[in-house]
């Protein structure tokens, strides 16, 4: 139930998790873990979503989620301090706050998100896919291809690890800052020390990706409207909030000095 007390452990939550990404750099994890929570949602049959499955040894342990536990392990610490805040609720805060506190959008954030004791099915993009490959793991989420070229663009945040998806090092010359580089990037082609997966390239080379990628690369302003709602989507995958808009009340916003 989501009263005024749990908005108040929302709250409380918010401000630790603010504090973990100040002094830990851990926004990229954070990210990370939120999209991997969310994307096991089948828009068919209703199923997986933002339940907090993630935190379950048999979907943790499947390899496209390695190096996740860190941010499990982070997040169990403010779970212990705000115990009433379900996993599935501080797993999709985690990832609104790690978009605000690293110079991102503001994401408007909901509560109510219900857990389960359930394993989700992985519906993770492989990294050495094509543009087939991304519309058949996105649209089976329920989104669709604006939605793959903005999200793609939280690469913005964050490396690619050897051990988990084959490729090594960061995708932005500042990986810790939210901003547009990753398009930008995209644009110049290979670039030593920087990574491009497949599926980055691929956004290249699709008619209806390409505009929006160069759209992006030269307006930050378009990449941050579109993301904020491109991923307030995706934080509600399999969930119906009560008050679903800003304009009728209920939730709060992620962003400097106030970010849920």
């Amino acid at each position: 139930m989501v009263d005024q007390q749990y908005m108040e452990a929302i709250e409380g939550a918010r401000r630790d998790l603010v504090a973990l990404v100040q002094s830990k750099n851990c926004a990229p994890i954070f990210l990370r873990l939120a999209f991997h929570d969310a994307a096991n949602f089948n828009a068919a049959d209703k199923t997986g979503g933002v339940n907090g499955s993630l935190r379950l040894q048999e979907e943790l342990g499947q390899p496209p989620n390695g190096g996740i536990k860190v941010g499990i392990d982070l997040i169990e610490e403010v779970k212990k301090k705000h115990p009433t805040v379900s996993y599935a609720d501080l797993y999709q805060l985690a990832g609104v706050v790690a978009v605000g506190a690293s110079g991102g959008p503001a994401i408007f954030f909901v509560p109510g998100r219900k857990d389960t004791d359930v394993a989700d099915t992985l519906n993770i993009p492989n990294p050495n896919g094509g543009a087939d490959h991304l519309r058949t793991v996105f649209h089976q989420m329920g989104l669709v291809d604006k939605d793959i070229v903005t999200l793609s663009g939280a690469h913005t945040l964050g490396r690619a690890h050897s051990n988990i998806s084959g490729f090594d090092g960061p995708f932005t010359r500042e990986p810790l800052k939210f901003d547009n580089s990753y398009y930008v990037e995209l644009l110049k082609g290979d670039t030593e020390g920087l990574v491009k997966f497949p599926t980055d390239k691929v956004l290249l080379q699709d008619d209806v990706f390409r505009p929006l990628v160069e759209i992006y690369a030269k307006h930050q302003d378009a990449f941050f409207r579109d993301y904020a709602e491109s991923h307030k989507k995706m934080s509600e995958l399999g969930f119906t909030p009560k008050f679903p808009n800003p304009t009728t009340g209920g939730g709060c916003h992620s962003h400097a000095r106030h970010c849920c």
